[in-house]
C-alpha cells in the first residue's frame, strides 16, 4: 500500500533571544514574540508537530501508522513509532547560551534520553555573525569553572565567523553557541537537553536568571582544543530540473540540500523506499509536490512529511529544500 504526504505545522519555542525573522521571512504566520524556534518535525514531548489534515499530531499519526518511519528508523528505536531526530528552524536575534550536549550513554543514564549530536545549516546570516564551536585552548574544569565566575569565558572560546549556506556538524560533547544574527535550519537527534555554562546573566520575563548546568557541562564537555571546522567540499549532482548536494551523514541522520528550477524543464520525480522516511523542508522559494490526484503547495518555512514507500511524487516550482531522512 502506498503512503501520501502532508504537511506539518510546528511546535513554538518563544525563547528570550529569540526575534521575529521566522514570521518576517517565512511563511509561518503565527502570534508569538520572540519567536526563537519553529519545531517544524518532532515527536519529542516538549513540542510535537501538528498535522493539520489529520486534526492530530504527528506522534498520533506515527503511532496508528508506524510503518511511516521505514524499516530503518524502526530498528533505531527499538521499534518504537517516533522520530529518531528533530528538526528546527531557529532565529537568533541574541547569542544564544553557551552550551554543551550530551552523548547516548550519559543522557540514558541521567536523563532518560536520547543524546543530542546535531547539524546546522545557515539559512541566512547577518555580516558579523558568528558561532563558538569549542574551546581555542586545551583547558580543564577549574579553568572553565575560574573564566565563567569571572565573566571571562570568552577568552577560551573558539568563535567562526558564519556565513549562508555554511554547514555545520554539532557532535555531542562540543561546547558551542549560535550567535546573534543567524537563521539556522537544525536537523538533531530528538532530545531536548541542554546543559548551559554561561548565558550572559540574562533574565527572563519574570526577572530570573536562567538556570546553569556547569557540573554537568563539564562532565560531558570535550576540553581539547577545537579545530576551526572548514567548510567541506560540496559537489553538486545535476538532474533534469534539480541539482542535490549531500550536507551531512551520521548514524542519526542524512541531509540533502535540493536546488529545484523546473521552469520550462521536465518535473523532477521524487520517491521513497522502505528504509526511511524524508522531511522536505522548503529553506526558500515554492513550489508544488503531486502525483495520483494528490497535491501539496509548498512555501519558505513549510516541512512536508513524506512517508516510507510514498506514493511516485513529483516536483515542480523554484525551490531550495532540505531532504532530510534517517
Amino acid at each position: 500500500m502506498k503512503h501520501f504526504p502532508f504537511l506539518l505545522k510546528p511546535a513554538v519555542k518563544d525563547y528570550l533571544w529569540g526575534g521575529s525573522r521566522l514570521n518576517d521571512e517565512f511563511n509561518l504566520n503565527i502570534p508569538v514574540s520572540p519567536f526563537a524556534e519553529a519545531w517544524v518535525c518532532s515527536t519529542h514531548l516538549d513540542g510535537c508537530s501538528y498535522v493539520p489534515d489529520y486534526n492530530c499530531s504527528l506522534p498520533e499519526i506515527l503511532a496508528k501508522y508506524p510503518e511511516y518511519l521505514g524499516t530503518h528508523v524502526l530498528q533505531l528505536t527499538g521499534g518504537k513509532p517516533e522520530l529518531p531526530i528533530l528538526i528546527k528552524l531557529i532565529d537568533a536575534r541574541s547569542d544564544l547560551s553557551v552550551q554543551v550536549h550530551p552523548d547516548d550513554e550519559y543522557a540514558g543514564k541521567f536523563e532518560g534520553q536520547w543524546g543530542k549530536t546535531e547539524m546546522w545549516y545557515v539559512v541566512g546570516a547577518k555580516p558579523d555573525s558568528r558561532l563558538v564551536y569549542g574551546f581555542n585552548q586545551d583547558v580543564n574544569k577549574s579553568t572553565v569553572i575560574k573564566a565563567i565566575n569571572d565573566k571571562e569565558i570568552n577568552t577560551l572560546l573558539n568563535y567562526v565567523p558564519v556565513h549562508k549556506d555554511d554547514v555545520f556538524y554539532i557532535e555531542s560533547g562540543t561546547v558551542h553557541a549560535i550567535g546573534a544574527g543567524c537563521l539556522i535550519a537544525e536537523i538533531q537527534q530528538s532530545s531536548n537537553i541542554t546543559y548551559r555554562l554561561y548565558d550572559y546573566d540574562r533574565v527572563d520575563k519574570q526577572g530570573n536568571h536562567r538556570e546553569l548546568h556547569v557540573k554537568k557541562a563539564l562532565d560531558v564537555a570535550k576540553m581539547t582544543s577545537s579545530i576551526t571546522p572548514r567548510q567541506p567540499m560540496r559537489v553538486l549532482k545535476y538532474e533534469s530540473g534539480c541539482a542535490s548536494e549531500l550536507l551531512a551523514r551520521c548514524k542519526y541522520f542524512q541531509v540533502e540540500r535540493m536546488l529545484l528550477n523546473t521552469e520550462n524543464r521536465i518535473l523532477t520525480e521524487f520517491s521513497t523506499g522502505t528504509n526511511s522516511f524524508h522531511a522536505l523542508l522548503c529553506v526558500d522559494g515554492c513550489g508544488v509536490l503531486f502525483g495520483d490526484g494528490f497535491m501539496i503547495n509548498f512555501f519558505k518555512g513549510d516541512c512536508v512529511f513524506v512517508p516510507s514507500e510514498s506514493i511516485n511524487l513529483k516536483l515542480h516550482g523554484r525551490a531550495q529544500f532540505l531532504n532530510i531522512s534517517c
